[in-house]
């Protein structure tokens, strides 16, 4: 076409879809943004910002719970479950307007509610209207996976979409799925008084962590009354009178667990279908994802891009964000220039208690393949502000380069972990190692020290016993 309406047209309004737009919108670019549900998409709606709501909640039961550590005789809290689940709507409205049409709209988007369908490579029709358009950014996300269970269509069930319709308590709350959501949804039920039962078909939850981090949250859930069945394999589920029976293989064996309340998290699919890829052709990889290139365009046409969690290889808001500002730039600047997407440093977090935060390699994926690697371990339990504040467990592991100080990948299990692996995150994009982070001042009394006090630990495991030998020997001389 000689003339486009705009310079880009973004499907979705989650987090890649609201970056792109704005970010198109910052360079004076003509955008529009299509959403048919709700502006800020799944994070602000039904992922990060409820879930983290509810834990917050969770939390504050924990440490009523543990009140007579804290140097306090007992504590008495009373609550509605019902009160707890519209704090959560009470939240997602306050941080609403960050996300908003009205804000998106002073930034110079054109934003339109309805359902986007690609008519041809240069144009989107919405409400009936056709839209002409350089480029497309197809940021439509994700929902959650429910596998073909049998029975399951026949039961009522919950997953991250919809339950935070939920406002009865359950009495008894049965978890599939052991990955980050199902594990964060189940400490935090547990939290608030619920029976919570979580089945994983794997030997452990959180599968991608390192096998002692993995314990360590096991043992947490244990402790705080949740029953885990790991090594269950799910084969079935019916309707009882009120109650839902799952049905489970295990060791050759049947088990059938009884509840009120079912919650499916076992993972989320890539929103591709009901808007025209199929009718273009857009290539798709084999886990369902869009496929593209390294500049995040389609194989197929070189307008169309992709971010999020409908392109991975990720699924979390941070990277979603990060990938839009590839697909923006990228379809801006074109055909003069262009950035390929960069994934070396990749971080993320699982909000449970303990909380466990990543970025880099792990152990096990240093084994897996083949990287060599120095280990060093820090222990939370010795941390000074740890201990005041009666959150003194955890570790903090960090693989390093065999005999230098640059940092393959930490992994952080304890509390605010989320937060103190960021100047790790740091250390890795700006290539300073462990030497410049035990070489900089941290506030004592603060649990950032943990990282300075994990530095130390490296920087006396490379100090050789012929090394202290001699400094024995020099030490004695001067005396």
């Amino acid at each position: 076409m000689p003339k486009y309406q705009y310079n880009m047209v973004a499907i979705g309004a989650g987090s890649a879809g609201l970056v792109t737009s704005y970010i198109c919108a910052a360079t004076r670019a003509k955008v529009a943004l299509i959403e048919k549900h709700k502006m800020g998409g799944d994070c602000l709606n039904t992922g990060c910002v409820p879930s983290k709501a509810l834990i917050r909640s969770a939390k504050f039961m924990k440490d009523a719970n543990r009140a007579k550590s804290l140097g306090f005789k007992s504590v008495d809290v009373e609550f509605d479950f019902s009160d707890v689940m519209e704090r959560i709507q009470r939240v997602i409205k306050k941080i609403e307007p960050h996300d908003s049409v009205e804000r998106y709209t002073n930034l110079g988007v054109d934003c339109f509610q309805g359902q986007a369908m690609i008519r041809s490579p240069h144009e989107v029709e919405v409400n009936g209207q056709v839209l002409t358009t350089k480029n497309i950014t197809i940021a439509t996300g994700a929902r959650p996976f429910v596998p073909p269970i049998s029975g399951i269509e026949d039961v009522e069930y919950y997953t991250s979409e919809n339950l935070w319709d939920l406002r009865d308590k359950p009495e008894h709350l049965v978890v599939l799925g052991g990955g980050p959501i199902g594990s964060e949804l189940t400490q935090a039920f547990a939290r608030l008084g619920v029976k919570v039962t979580q089945i994983e078909r794997a030997e452990r939850i959180l599968q991608r962590e390192d096998t002692e981090i993995s314990a360590m949250v096991e043992e947490k859930f244990k402790k705080e009354g949740v029953t885990l069945l790991t090594n269950h394999d799910v084969v079935e589920v019916k309707k009882e009178g009120q109650q839902k029976v799952v049905i489970c293989e295990h060791n050759d064996k049947t088990i059938e667990v009884s509840c009120d309340t079912l919650l499916v998290a076992i993972g989320r699919k890539p929103n591709t279908t009901g808007f025209g890829l199929e009718e273009l052709g857009v290539e798709l990889n084999d886990n369902g994802t869009i496929k593209v290139d390294d500049y995040l365009r389609t194989t197929k046409f070189r307008n169309i891009y992709a971010c999020g969690d409908v392109a991975g290889p990720y699924q979390f808001t941070h990277t979603a964000s990060h990938q839009a500002w590839f697909c923006a730039v990228n379809a801006m600047i074109k055909p003069f220039w262009g950035f390929k997407a960069d994934y070396r440093v990749i971080p993320w977090a699982t909000y449970t208690d303990p909380e466990v935060a990543r970025v880099g390699l792990n152990e096990q994926e240093a084994k897996e393949k083949g990287v060599p690697y120095d280990v060093t371990t820090y222990d939370i339990d010795d941390s000074d502000r740890a201990i005041a504040d009666e959150d003194a467990y955890g570790v903090v592991k960090v693989l390093t380069v065999p005999g230098k100080d640059k940092i393959l990948g930490v992994t952080i299990a304890g509390v605010h972990a989320g937060d103190l692996i960021a100047e790790f995150v740091a250390a890795m994009k700006h290539g300073f190692g462990m030497n410049k982070i035990l070489g900089t001042i941290h506030i004592y009394p603060t649990l950032a020290e943990i990282n300075k006090s994990a530095a130390g630990n490296w920087k006396k495991n490379q100090v050789s016993e012929t090394t202290l030998k001699w400094g024995e020997r020099l030490n004695r001389w001067r005396r």
